[in-house]
């Protein structure tokens, strides 16, 4: 009787091992469907705001060596005028130190360097020959050229940008993007940007840099290697094998996301260790199931077991249940942190689309600083003649033509530089007519191609808001409404103000263009929806957070063509 006693305890047992394991195998694997899914559309997610810093971190430079290619000091060097490159050196030394640029220098048609912001460092690049830089030569025959390489002197990969200027010289900013890998590092994983060629060029992980991504032909190899200014290329650090990545390093398994490439051929990869998210849910999930089914059959085995053994069970089940809420107050705080981390990085993203719409609108500041410029140099020019002759009327004329057109080329400069500064925070009474007036100026150019109706406002108007922030709404919503516009046969855009006594006023921007499609109308303003093939899709997300926080709001509403949009903001 004893024997059989023993005999039917150790089957519950075996039983209760069997279903357990059993349960744990089904549910974790459904677990780990679940994370991993999850796991990927976090990762997804995370590269495009990771390429969004780098895009924004070069974006912020390419505008300088076009810059100083016209400035006189710069002219006057390449010309030889006397004490001219001593006045060069020091403006690029304070360029350097205010941009963050690693280095700015001047060359010659020659290939010598005339001036350069590191002209007081022992291994000053005053002097040196670059004649054999690609970024140089293509420079020279193109007009432009970006290049990653180690330099030749400090031996520290950076973003070559170079202008040739119109006397046949070569204008240089080497960007050493530090920070953007700083950044990448303290987010968590191993993030790293490559070019067309497939070759990781900026990393958060210092051992990948020149590593090959795909394997490339020799032919490849050698242009590469030649190009960087490097003995040979890394090969891949990763292994796949069976369709599962794995560092080389340490033997993690991997799971990595890309972006698509930029205009400039740019990817940016995120990889992250699967250790930490996907096989910790379904450890917990099996874990869990595992519990579930021995708490049932420890249940079954209680009904026929004294007291004794019904009070062992339930400790154990307290126990287990301990141990389960601690493991779900710790997901609870790391939720929490994540979602701190993501306020974070959306503040800083709106500064990017700022930085980022300042790089499309490059050619208006060109085209309206242009003319102004090429009419400064006339009247100059004119006075000198009427110096000689003794007409100093005529002459006090010009200079006050010149007077006029420097402060137009002011005015555009100005709202430019406002229009990049990061929002400072502050609300208060804003006059609406400035920031329409604002956003005329930035957009002067894109919105000369198109006929704008803009609205007749009432003497004083006043509005709650921040005009920087509130200026980026106007801006951004006339900016899609010229992209919508394009190729259309009669391109407008209408923008009325419905000023009745109230507590908001409402601005509507309407166009005539094709209209939204109702499928991306219905998530219109939620992240990375939108229906241009090169575009993030964040720019009316951050418009309307920007509202929402101004107190007003910002809806597509129904028009008969094109598409409306309409700002309500507090009334001052």
């Amino acid at each position: 009787m004893r024997d059989s006693r023993v005999v039917r305890r150790i089957g519950w047992v075996l039983a209760a091992l069997a279903a357990s394991v059993l349960a744990a195998l089904a549910i974790g694997m459904v677990a780990e469907r679940n994370a991993r899914a999850r796991f990927e559309a976090a990762l997804t997610a995370d590269v495009r705001l990771r390429q969004s810093l780098l895009t924004s971190e070069i974006a912020r430079f390419r505008l300088l060596p076009e810059a100083l290619s016209d400035d006189r000091d710069v002219v006057g060097t390449l010309a030889g005028t006397p004490g001219m490159a001593t006045v060069l050196n020091r403006k690029l030394e304070g360029l350097a130190a205010s941009t963050g640029a690693a280095v700015i220098y001047v060359i010659d048609r020659d290939g010598n360097t005339l001036a350069a912001s590191n002209w007081r460092m022992p291994d000053s690049f005053v002097g040196n020959n670059y004649r054999f830089r690609r970024y140089y030569a293509q420079a020279a025959r193109t007009g432009q050229a970006e290049q990653f390489a180690l330099g030749t002197v400090s031996h520290r990969p950076g973003l070559y940008l170079s202008r040739r200027t119109r006397d046949g010289g070569v204008v240089v900013v080497k960007l050493e993007l530090d920070r953007v890998e700083r950044e990448w590092r303290q987010a968590g994983g191993i993030t790293f940007a490559t070019g067309p060629h497939g070759v990781i060029l900026v990393t958060s992980r210092g051992s990948w840099r020149f590593a090959e991504t795909r394997p490339l032909a020799p032919a490849a190899v050698a242009a590469a290697r030649a190009d960087f200014g490097i003995a040979a290329l890394r090969p891949r650090p990763w292994r796949d094998a069976d369709g599962r990545l794995t560092d080389g390093a340490n033997g993690e398994t991997l799971m990595m996301a890309t972006s698509p490439a930029d205009a400039a051929g740019w990817r940016v990869t995120l990889a992250m260790p699967t250790r930490g998210a996907i096989t910790a849910a379904m450890r917990n999930a099996a874990g869990a199931a595992a519990l579930g089914m021995l708490a049932l059959v420890a249940m079954g085995w209680a009904l026929r077991e004294r007291a004794r053994r019904r009070a062992e069970r339930t400790e154990a089940l307290e126990a287990a249940v301990a141990e389960r809420t601690a493991d779900l107050s710790r997901e609870i705080a790391e939720r929490a942190a994540a979602e701190a981390r993501a306020d974070d990085l959306r503040e800083g993203l709106r500064q990017a689309n700022r930085l980022a719409a300042l790089g499309q609108i490059t050619a208006s500041v060109a085209h309206e600083t242009a003319q102004p410029v090429a009419a400064i140099r006339t009247y100059a020019a004119a006075g000198e003649a009427l110096l000689d002759r003794g007409a100093l009327e005529e002459v006090r004329g010009n200079l006050h033509a010149i007077a006029r057109l420097t402060e137009r080329i002011g005015a555009v400069t100005a709202e430019l530089r406002g229009f990049s500064r990061k929002g400072s925070g502050a609300i208060g009474p804003v006059a609406l007519a400035e920031v329409l007036d604002g956003a005329r100026l930035i957009l002067k150019e894109r919105l000369s191609r198109v006929a704008v109706r803009w609205p007749s406002l009432p003497p004083g108007l006043m509005v709650v808001a921040g005009r920087v922030r509130l200026e980026q709404v106007v801006v951004n919503i006339l900016q899609n409404a010229v992209e919508a516009l394009d190729g259309q046969p009669t391109p407008a855009i209408t923008i009325s103000l419905d000023d009745q006594e109230g507590e908001y006023v409402v601005l509507t921007i309407a166009d005539t263009g094709p209209g939204i499609a109702p499928d991306i109308a219905e998530r219109l303003f939620t992240p990375f929806a939108t229906s241009r093939p090169t575009g993030l899709g964040l720019g009316l997300t951050i418009a309307q957070d920007i509202m929402h926080d101004l107190g007003g709001s910002l809806r597509l509403v129904p028009s008969a063509q094109g598409a409306a949009f309409a700002i309500a903001m507090r009334r001052a």
